[in-house]
């Protein structure tokens, strides 16, 4: 009996831990269901559903005059839904792929038709439904694209199929005007340690916009797709920025200086041109020669690298003597034969002096080291420290604050300085043992073309944000006045007689007045210091001299042929102020009269191109009216060629008919239709390869000759 006992005993023990067991298995299903069921619902769709950042839109870049010179242009990845049609229409799907994979083919050119065809029935069969097409396809492409079949949407009975295409986008940043300022408009650096860079750089914050966000969910395969056809949170796109540049004078300072560059087989080199009232920087090229001896945009030498100037610092040593009462510019020095001993060091002249006594005005024309380092020392050799102080008083020796970052450090020592030395004082006065970048020492000479007044360069003018003004930019005032009316005064008259007289007069333009100073300094190696011979060969001034609008300096390092300041840097001043003057009317006066020609008479031949910009050559030249409706008709100048204007209409993907105009018009016209122009010859266009009218592919080829 007890044995009985003790068996069912065990048997009910067992049995009651099993429905025990199983009660609290249970229990805890119920509590994992309806207590922490929401905990681990909400891990569960973590890991395969996750909010994405929706990249926002980036604001565009503008030039002065309008042009764009950096924006984002929409690209898409392609991929296709093969489950859009539900199984039970089948056969809808397989009367439909043959013809999709067939356009895609002779659209993408990428693959066959038949390895279109089974890529698309393998992912049918595999009930994928995010399949890669396409990647990086254009906003064009796009909407061609979306007529396929089976990618767009269509009726089977009641049902409508919204079409199996998904679009992703993306967004590519491209300069319209490739090379044209690239160092100066910069870029975003997307990898690794953020670099700013130019415009886009510094101003990113407006620039970049607000991201959206978008829910995607994790299918088989690992990949991700949107939940929704839709984004949860839609981006905001970026402001604009409205920068200084003009293109056209760029696309001059970027010319004249690749050409001086090989010309004189230098390293490196770089042009400013600025305005002289505003400080709004025109245009700012930098050249590197590469290691195949190409010349390209790689580093922003106009505001980054502080060097020793040389000569063109000349100005300020003279602007402080003057300023301060030493000298004025008839003032007599002595110049011996070209050299001046100072303890440990020989100064020299490049070339022996015609006179040994020289006024001060002559010697800053011919560009005297002897005559500079020694009314300098002469003056300043028991209180070094006023003559400092007046170079620091005039705003030199402080960082310009510029829009855009990377500007190099400005050095003037001081008798304080650990490296001062019995040297210092005659070595500064001629443009050594002091550091300046090219746009720094550029500030300075438009501060005395604006006379006196130093005004920061300006790089933007304008954020706007959907055409609205988010902020403006005016001028900054650095100093009211670096020096007296009178010193501005004297320098400016031996800055405008070195164009006549000294060793700029081979630069003067007799249509117009301009003031500089040309400049040569040795390059420092480090430890080998200057035994290497390099040179660095420099010319800043202003243009007309007796209302100065534009200050240009201009910056060539190591030139292999030649490395005088005049003949090396020079040309490029002269080409580009030359050029500037020629296309700028505003420069060129009042014309006496105003010539009235009438309907039926001659007119000066003009190449094809818009009415209002012919009207407005024609208005420049002084013609006061002119029948342009008889003129579109050919009756005016029957006599020439061509007809004095016609209307270019230019649409997006159109060839458009440029045969007649002049090259920039017909690049202009060609490129904003979206066709890529190669080109060959001289002149105006006499014929292009594209036939006017045709509807094409974004980007395609076309061969314009000029004749």
């Amino acid at each position: 009996m007890n044995i009985r006992k003790s068996i069912l005993l065990r048997v009910y023990l067992a049995f009651g831990l099993m429905v025990l067991g199983a009660l609290m298995v249970f229990a805890k299903l119920v509590h994992l269901q309806y207590v922490d069921g929401g905990k681990w619902r909400a891990i569960s769709d973590s890991l395969t559903i996750q909010e994405r950042e929706v990249e926002a839109a980036r604001g565009n870049i503008y030039s002065n005059d309008g042009s764009i010179l950096a924006t984002s242009i929409p690209e898409y990845d392609l991929r296709f839904d093969a489950m859009a049609i539900s199984e039970e229409d089948n056969d809808i799907f397989n009367a439909k792929v043959d013809s999709l994979a067939y356009r895609l083919s002779t659209f993408f050119k990428d693959r066959s038709a038949r390895q279109y065809l089974a890529h698309l029935k393998q992912a049918r069969s595999k009930k994928q439904r995010y399949v890669l097409i396409m990647r990086e396809v254009s906003h064009q492409d796009l909407k061609i694209v979306k007529d396929f079949p089976l990618f767009k949407s269509f009726k089977i009975g009641k049902d409508k199929y919204s079409g199996g295409l998904i679009a992703e986008r993306h967004n590519k940043r491209i300069l319209p005007f490739t090379n044209l300022a690239a160092r100066t408009i910069g870029y975003k650096n997307t990898k690794g340690d953020s670099i700013l860079v130019g415009l886009e750089g510094a101003y990113g914050q407006y620039i970049d916009g607000r991201s959206g966000k978008r829910l995607v969910q994790r299918i088989a395969g690992g990949v991700w797709v949107p939940v929704n056809r839709d984004m949860e949170v839609a981006p905001v796109d970026g402001s604009d920025i409205i920068s200084t540049i003009d293109v056209n004078m760029q696309d001059m300072a970027q010319r004249a200086l690749e050409k001086q560059l090989q010309v004189v087989d230098a390293d490196n080199g770089c042009v400013i041109l600025m305005e002289v009232k505003t400080g709004e920087v025109r245009a700012v090229a930098n050249f590197t020669r590469d290691e195949h001896g190409v010349f390209r945009e790689k580093f922003n030498y106009a505001i980054a690298q502080s060097a020793e100037p040389g000569s063109t610092f000349k100005l300020a040593s003279y602007l402080a003597l003057i300023d301060d009462g030493k000298i004025d510019s008839s003032t007599t020095v002595d110049v011996g034969n070209g050299t001046y001993k100072v303890p440990g060091h020989t100064i020299k002249d490049s070339h022996a002096p015609r006179k040994s006594i020289m006024s001060a005005k002559y010697a800053f024309e011919q560009s005297s080291n002897v005559a500079i380092t020694k009314l300098v020392n002469t003056h300043y050799k028991d209180n070094p420290a006023r003559f400092t102080s007046k170079l620091l008083d005039m705003g030199l020796g402080k960082p310009l604050g510029l829009q855009i970052p990377g500007e190099g450090n400005p050095v003037i020592k001081t008798p304080k300085a650990k490296s001062w030395s019995k040297l210092s004082l005659v070595q500064m006065a001629y443009g050594y043992e002091l550091l300046m970048t090219p746009l720094q020492t550029l500030t300075l000479y438009n501060a005395v073309a604006n006379n006196g007044k130093m005004i920061a360069p300006l790089f933007v003018k304008e954020i706007r944000h959907l055409g609205n003004t988010v902020e403006k930019f005016d001028a900054r005032v650095i100093k009211e006045k670096i020096a007296s009316d009178h010193a501005i005064s004297e320098v400016r008259g031996m800055m405008e007689s070195t164009m006549i007289e000294g060793t700029g007069k081979s630069l003067r333009n007799p249509l117009y007045t301009s003031a500089g100073k040309t400049g040569t300094a040795q390059i420092a190696d480090g430890a080998r210091g200057y035994s290497q011979r390099k040179y660095q060969s420099s010319f800043a001034g202003y243009f007309p001299a007796e209302n100065p609008k534009y200050s240009i300096i201009v910056v060539i390092r190591n030139p292999r042929k030649g490395y005088y300041g005049a003949s090396t840097a020079g040309p490029v001043f002269k080409e580009l102020a030359d050029m500037v003057f020629a296309n700028d009317l505003s420069m060129h006066g009042t014309f006496a009269s105003k010539k009235v020609i009438p309907a039926g008479e001659k007119m000066p031949l003009t190449l094809k191109g818009s009415r209002e910009a012919s009207m407005k050559v024609y208005e420049g030249l002084g013609i006061k009216s002119f029948d342009w409706n008889a003129a579109a008709q050919g009756v005016v100048d029957t006599s020439r060629r061509g007809i004095p204007f016609t209307d270019v209409q230019i649409k997006e993907g159109v060839v458009p008919d440029v045969k007649g105009m002049g090259l920039m018009d017909a690049l202009y016209t060609m490129e904003n239709a979206g066709f890529k122009a190669y080109i060959s010859g001289k002149g105006k266009v006499v014929e292009q390869s594209l036939v006017p009218g045709s509807k094409l592919k974004y980007g395609t080829q076309v061969a314009i000759v000029l004749n």
